[in-house]
């Protein structure tokens, strides 16, 4: 993990120090043969996502796909791979205005999410790629469970390694829960993206879409921290998961299919969509990021029971 973090902390010295040290990775800005010689070494895709939501009247409308996005450029700036461009669409929203809800906030059953995401993955695999990563900035509990049940569902019909997953959980033992428009986000975006972000809008709490932690409390270095844990473990999976064999293969597909049957079924048997995560301030996934990043998938499929 210190490598990792250490790794992490050189590359963004890096690229706020001198556009020429990081490469060029997003996919939509770079021409034919420079795509072919990035698949060639690392033919790893990432997948931002997000959707276009309201998120205190400190930070912009597009955050949590603009997030997504600088995590997964940097991580594959890290590790190698390519990152497409970031998809604003997915379950739910707040109810609150400039927010677009294209599907029902606690709608698992989503039609317009899983199939494009589905889409997506396959043609990803036409093109070449031999693993993909979705990481949506917008977490809603029936978000995340599309993702990554949808996830699981390419990776065994396509037969790659295929990881849908919202950032917070890979550094849940970074201290980062995941909180909407609060501490944790606007923390990320001020050191992603500084001029996203004007604490000076805010006023006095209560305020309005806002949950979580205050947001006035969010730093730069917080975020620094916070985004250093996730670009370092998405760039180690992103590397390793075209080099996986059957078995590991399968030992992930396992694990992630694990988690997100024990989250379905929670919420189905507690009439509660959130129930499969009533667990996650005790302590439940609190190592999946690192055991994600370590490749040891069957301690993971192990902290499903504890959701």
């Amino acid at each position: 993990m210190a490598e990792v973090t250490a790794g992490a902390a050189a590359l963004a010295a890096g690229v706020e120090g001198s556009a020429a040290a990081a490469p060029e990775v997003r996919l939509e800005h770079l021409r034919p043969r420079e795509i072919d010689a990035a698949i060639k070494a690392c033919p790893t895709l990432y997948m931002p996502i997000g959707t276009v939501e309201w998120h205190g009247l400190h930070n912009i409308v597009g955050l949590d796909a603009v997030k997504a996005h600088h995590l997964c450029v940097r991580a594959a700036q890290m590790g190698g791979g390519l990152v497409a461009p970031a998809l604003f669409g997915g379950v739910g929203g707040l109810d609150e205005p400039h927010t677009f809800i294209m599907e029902p906030e606690n709608d698992i059953h989503s039609v317009l999410l899983r199939s494009w995401l589905d889409r997506l993955c396959r043609e990803a695999v036409r093109q070449g790629f031999k693993a993909i990563i979705i990481l949506t900035g917008h977490y809603g509990a029936a978000q995340q469970m599309v993702v990554r049940g949808t996830a699981v569902q390419a990776g065994r019909a396509l037969g790659i390694p295929v990881l849908g997953t919202p950032e917070y959980i890979l550094a849940l033992d970074a201290g980062y829960m995941g909180d909407h428009a609060a501490w944790g986000e606007t923390s990320l975006m001020v050191h992603l993206d500084p001029t996203s972000v004007d604490l000076t809008r805010l006023g006095e709490p209560p305020h309005k879409g806002v949950g979580g932690r205050d947001p006035r409390e969010a730093t730069a270095e917080d975020g620094r921290r916070i985004a250093e844990v996730i670009i370092g473990r998405l760039a180690r999976v992103g590397a390793a998961m075209p080099k996986w064999d059957e078995a590991t293969l399968e030992a992930f597909l396992r694990a992630e299919e694990a988690i997100v049957n024990r989250q379905v079924s929670l919420a189905a048997s507690h009439k509660q969509v959130w129930a499969g995560w009533r667990n996650l301030g005790a302590g439940a996934l609190r190592t999946y990021g690192s055991l994600l990043a370590e490749g040891r998938f069957e301690e993971v499929r192990k902290l499903a029971e504890g959701l």
